[in-house]
């Protein structure tokens, strides 16, 4: 008699399942969050890191939602539109190469929309590691608030360096940005505006520029304790990015390595366009 009742139970249980699929409802795992129409949200959330602390929500979602859980907050871009004759209220931001038609690539589409940054949200984390503030252009310091453009993937690939960089047994306490997010009018002014330049990732918020930095000192470590700071300790930081690509094709893109000069010292430029680039500065 018992081992019919839980037969019947058993039968029961699996039909449950099976009308619950085709109304549309979904089971997921503890750490996925159900898609919703009004969020446009996806499972595995946090990355293949497991490090990420916000998602971004597009313009026209039917509703904002602030927090998902504890440690996951929804940011709602603001739409391109509300950039009027290159600027979003006093801030400068310039015009994209190919914002009005004629784009090459869609990794060369204008973006779909900002993320508005304050005084009150500059520190908000968007990963374990980095706040907004760390990809924010470094133009225009008095004017707020600031807009900018993140590809939460380049987040991501962050995260996976510097734990490649710790299980390669490199003492890894701050990755350092020496440039995120460049408006189009930063670039123009402040970049490099000559060839390549002129279309740099950096526009699209999906490049970083980065070092090791484990004493705040705003200047590169010495990686191979060699007693030197030099263009080989970049090439450190580059293999364990080369490392990470290797294991998450999804997050392919450049790697520029850099040597130092009297303003800053030996970086490495990475992104996540999509394809491999290999140069050295």
């Amino acid at each position: 008699m018992k081992k019919k009742l839980l037969t019947a139970f058993a039968f029961c249980l699996v039909t449950a399942i099976f009308l619950l699929s085709l109304s549309g409802w979904k089971i997921n795992q503890p750490d996925q969050i159900q898609e919703t129409a009004s969020t446009g949200f996806r499972p595995g959330l946090l990355g293949e890191s497991g490090k990420l602390r916000v998602v971004l929500q597009m313009p026209g979602s039917a509703e904002t939602v602030k927090t998902l859980t504890e440690n996951l907050r929804a940011i709602t871009l603001l739409p391109f539109s509300i950039k009027k004759e290159g600027r979003i209220g006093k801030y400068i931001m310039g015009n994209w190469p190919f914002e009005n038609g004629n784009v090459p690539s869609a990794a060369y589409a204008k973006p779909a929309g900002f993320i508005e940054v304050t005084k009150e949200n500059i520190n908000l984390l968007v990963s374990e590691h980095f706040r907004l503030g760390d990809f924010v252009s470094k133009d225009q310091p008095d004017v707020w608030p600031k807009y900018m453009v993140l590809d939460l993937k380049l987040v991501d690939k962050l995260e996976l360096i510097i734990a490649e960089l710790k299980r390669e047994g490199y003492e890894i306490r701050h990755l350092a940005v020496l440039c995120g997010f460049r408006s189009p009018y930063c670039n123009s002014n402040f970049g490099d505006p000559r060839g390549r330049g002129k279309l740099s990732r950096h526009m699209y918020g999906d490049a970083i520029d980065i070092y090791v930095d484990n004493n705040l000192r705003g200047w590169s470590d010495d990686l191979n304790h060699d007693g030197k700071v030099d263009i080989h300790d970049s090439e450190i930081l580059a293999a364990a990015i080369e490392r990470v690509e290797a294991r998450y094709r999804e997050l392919a893109g450049g790697i520029g390595i850099y040597p130092g000069n009297g303003a800053h010292g030996p970086f490495v430029h990475v992104d996540v366009r999509g394809q491999t680039a290999r140069w050295r500065g």
